[in-house]
């Protein structure tokens, strides 16, 4: 839950980041100075890599590079909190995903809290950013959240058979060098290197390493669809930041907000079974 305050503060410096570079290349030194923090703590356990966290670090590397690509190139023609609402889109994504892919079927608190936590997060957008009229960004930042369930599924499937550290280190590298491999193709070149740019690609870096590393260490103990509904806090903390930054936050925005954290709640309840006594028992308990 903690980590959703760092990565809600996360949109408006890529908004910022973004005027000064383009997505891919940013999206490569972010990632590539998550993987050089992570990996100047962590280098002696790149001793014992095995080729499954080769394979689990390069798929999940793949599913962030795409997913924060996109999502970064979105937010040059939509602002940080649509941004965020669009992209909170995996919320419901996830659950469809788990069952399709490693057929785990959630539970109905499970579905119930998703249920609670995306209706809240169409009012934390408010009246405005509800809107479901797709332009160019809307369209791009709605596939990027395909891409961020794909993750985060990803992250469940492998967690508890991998190391850590090894793999948060082989993903990072991997998103960072897809993105900056992509940047040919996609016809973007290198920008001037300023102070700014290298100040908010660092800091972002660091945020990363630290986010992708909880990611991988808690849902070794947290199903999908629980972190999920977790994750959902992003969204509310990105609108406080929005709010000191000079947006307003309406009423409608705050019921959202207490309904994100009610389905977090909900989600965490487990419906108990009544246990029925058998008549052999019922006899015992007479005698």
């Amino acid at each position: 839950m903690l980590i959703t305050m760092f990565w809600g503060g996360t949109f408006l410096a890529v908004q910022y980041a973004v005027t000064l570079s383009g997505p891919l290349f940013f999206v490569g030194l972010r990632f590539a100075a998550a993987a050089l923090a992570v990996g100047i703590i962590s280098l002696r356990t790149l001793r014992g890599v095995t080729w499954l966290e080769i394979k689990a670090g390069v798929a999940i590397g793949l599913s962030i590079a795409v997913g924060y690509s996109l999502q970064t190139w979105g937010l040059q023609f939509i602002p940080s909190s649509k941004s965020a609402f669009i992209t909170a889109m995996y919320v419901p994504l996830v659950p469809l995903l788990q069952w399709l892919c490693l057929g785990r079927m959630p539970g109905m608190m499970s579905w119930f809290g998703v249920a609670l936590a995306f209706t809240g997060l169409i009012f934390l957008a408010g009246p405005q950013g509800a809107t479901f009229n797709l332009g160019q960004g809307e369209l791009i930042t709605l596939i990027s959240a395909v891409a961020i369930a794909a993750e985060i599924i990803l992250i469940s499937a492998w967690a508890g058979q991998v190391d850590v550290r090894r793999v948060t280190i082989i993903q990072l590298a991997t998103a960072s060098l897809v993105s900056f491999m992509a940047m040919m193709p996609a016809g973007e070149s290198i920008p001037e290197f300023t102070p700014g740019l290298l100040v908010v690609a660092l800091g972002l870096g660091l945020f990363s390493a630290i986010i992708q590393a909880t990611m991988n260490w808690a849902q070794r103990s947290v199903s999908p669809t629980r972190a999920t509904v977790i994750y959902t806090g992003e969204p509310v903390w990105a609108g406080i930041f929005g709010r000191i930054a000079g947006e307003r936050l309406p009423a409608l925005a705050i019921f959202g907000a207490a309904l994100i954290v009610l389905g977090v709640l909900v989600s965490e309840l487990k419906l108990k079974k009544r246990a029925t006594a058998t008549p052999q028992a019922s006899d015992s308990a007479e005698s």
